[in-house]
Formats: structure tokens, C-alpha cells, sequence
């Protein structure tokens, strides 16, 4: 039997820091060779702007494959839809039965906040105590909920382009609203991109020192990004995939294709910080980024903890798929 877990039986068992427990374990299953993450490849339709990307991901101990399909349909903007949908397939690797299906949204949304928290929590400063935010969409949110998991965060800074949509969210979160993205960047400890922008919103020479940076909002587009080639070149960057980000990241292949870095600059995983393989934050005065473009291993650990969760608790819809 296959489970199917739709979004509103996802959003009544998922939370943090579950979500940031399970990621991190994934990454650090990654580093020491316990699960595989190949590169994604996107699909395109000739004279069309949409992406199509298959993302996969394999897990000893998840027990299980891991491929979701992600649409990048910018068209929907218009059609008052959202502009990424994605839907998880799960099947288990000793049998290789479709163990469940799931919607993507709501676990797409924790799993990336939640990657950003495990960042945070091995990059920031363990001082760092106030949260920039430039967006004010859902991943603004589900970042705020997770940052504030691994550290005491007392005040959260916010910048979006419509200021309405900033102050309520930051009526919700107890935060202010910054008139420009320079004021955010410049006060803050941690700082979390969270747009979909195609042109660099911030700028390197704003970074001060001891800056932690989630660059996370750019599509898995090579020409798209949220950090210009100075903010770049002044961080010590760590990516979750380096293969991933060499395939679809614009903030760290930009800088490249300029002369700007060599891949050699974001030589250092995710999961190889976590498991020790090499250093964190090095000093106090370092700038720190994590560059998330976000990788099936991510998706199936939270998967894997939904439909434990929904097993346990009679939650979901069981489907004969050979019936």
C-alpha cells in the first residue's frame, strides 16, 4: 500500500526542530557517505520559461529514495498561482515499492528553513542575536520559526518591496521594518535572503564583520541571484551540494564565470562542517554564507519523518497502487 500525505495532513504533524534534527542527520549522512545526492537536471520545453527539475536523493538511513519533482513556473504569477510546485515520490529500497507520495509544499518550505538553521547553527556567531530577513513570504516566516530553534534570536529585522507586506509580517513575528535592504544588512547578525530575485539585491561592501549570511531565494538558475560578486568573494561560503551548486546556483557561478573566485571558494559542504570534517566559524570577525539552492536528501529526510509520524498516528490515505 502507498501513502499519500496531502498538504494539510503534512502541516498538523511538521515542526521544528524536528525538521532541523532530520536535515542535519542527512547532511552529515551525506559527508560520511551513508546516502548519495546526485546533481539535478533540469527539463525545459523549447520557447518556454518554465524549469522542470527532478531532484532525487538516497538514504541508508532513511531507507528509502527520495525524487520530487519541482516546476519553476514563473507564468503562474499572472494565473494568481504559486510560482514553484513540487510533488514527492518515496520508495523504499529493499523492496522498491512506492511507500508514499506527498505533497511538496509545506515540506519543501521547513526542510529549507530548516537547512538554513543547521548553517546558522555551526557558521553564526553562538553571540548572534539579531535576524535579518529581506522578504516577507512564507520562507521568511519558516525561517524566522526555525533560526529561532537553534539560537535565542531578540529581534527581527525586515525588508520586503511592499512594506505593507512587511509590517504584517512583522506584526506576526514581533519584528520592525527596515526602509532599506542596506539598513538590514548592516545591523544584523544573521542575515537570510529569501527572494526570488534575478539581479544582486545586497551588496558585499554592506557586510560587516561576523556577518552570517542564508543565501537562499534565488531559483536553481545559473543566471539568478540574491548576492552580488562582493558579498561572495568577501564570505567564507559553504554550500549544501557543491555538485548542485555548481550545476544551478547564479550567486556562486556568476562570481566564477567573472574570474571573481574558482570553484575552490565553495569547496566545503554542508554535512562535512557538521560531522567535523572541516572547520565551522574559524574566528569571531570571519563573514560566513551558506549557500542553499536545496537538495532531494533534504526533501526525504522530512518525508521520512512525515510518514513515520503519520503511521504512528492513523494520519494520510492508504492507496493500492497495482490494484
Amino acid at each position: 500500500m502507498t501513502l499519500l500525505l496531502t498538504r494539510s495532513d503534512i502541516l498538523q504533524m511538521i515542526n521544528y526542530p524536528d525538521v532541523v534534527e532530520a536535515v542535519e542527520r542527512v547532511h552529515a549522512e551525506l559527508a560520511s557517505g551513508r546516502a548519495v545526492q546526485p546533481a539535478p537536471s533540469a527539463v525545459t520545453l523549447p520557447g518556454s520559461d518554465a524549469v522542470f527539475l527532478p531532484m532525487t536523493g538516497i538514504s541508508a538511513g532513511a531507507r528509502a529514495m527520495a525524487v520530487k519533482l519541482l516546476a519553476d513556473i514563473p507564468g503562474n504569477r499572472e494565473r494568481q498561482l504559486p510560482v514553484q510546485r513540487s510533488t514527492i515520490l518515496i520508495t523504499d529500497t529493499s523492496t522498491g515499492g512506492c511507500e508514499a507520495i506527498l505533497d511538496g509544499g509545506a515540506i519543501t518550505a521547513f526542510r529549507t528553513a530548516a537547512a538554513s538553521a543547521v548553517a546558522t547553527r555551526h557558521l553564526a556567531r553562538s553571540s548572534s542575536r539579531v535576524l535579518g530577513l529581506i522578504g516577507a513570504g512564507g520562507q521568511a516566516r519558516a525561517h524566522a520559526a526555525a533560526i529561532r530553534a537553534v539560537l535565542p534570536i531578540s529581534e527581527i529585522v525586515i525588508w520586503n518591496r511592499s512594506r505593507a507586506r512587511a509590517a504584517d509580517l512583522a506584526a506576526e513575528l514581533g519584528a520592525r521594518v527596515a526602509d532599506r535592504i542596506e539598513d538590514v544588512v548592516s545591523g544584523v547578525d544573521i542575515l537570510c535572503t529569501l527572494t526570488p530575485s534575478r539581479e544582486p539585491l545586497v551588496r558585499g561592501a554592506w557586510f560587516r564583520p561576523g556577518l552570517h549570511v542564508n543565501a537562499v531565494g534565488a531559483p536553481p538558475r545559473r543566471d539568478h541571484r540574491e548576492i552580488d560578486t562582493e558579498g561572495i568573494r568577501r564570505s567564507r561560503v559553504v554550500v549544501d551540494s557543491r555538485a548542485t551548486a555548481l550545476e544551478k546556483s547564479g550567486d556562486v557561478m556568476i562570481p566564477v564565470r567573472e574570474g571573481a573566485i574558482t570553484p575552490e571558494h565553495f569547496a566545503d559542504e554542508l554535512g562535512d562542517v557538521v560531522i567535523g570534517r572541516c572547520a565551522g566559524r574559524r574566528d569571531a570577525e570571519q563573514i560566513t554564507l551558506f549557500n542553499s539552492v536545496g537538495v532531494g536528501l533534504q526533501d526525504l529526510a522530512t518525508a521520512r519523518l512525515m510518514i513515520d509520524r503519520a503511521l504512528a498516528n492513523g494520519i494520510g490515505t492508504h492507496v493500492d497502487l497495482q490494484a
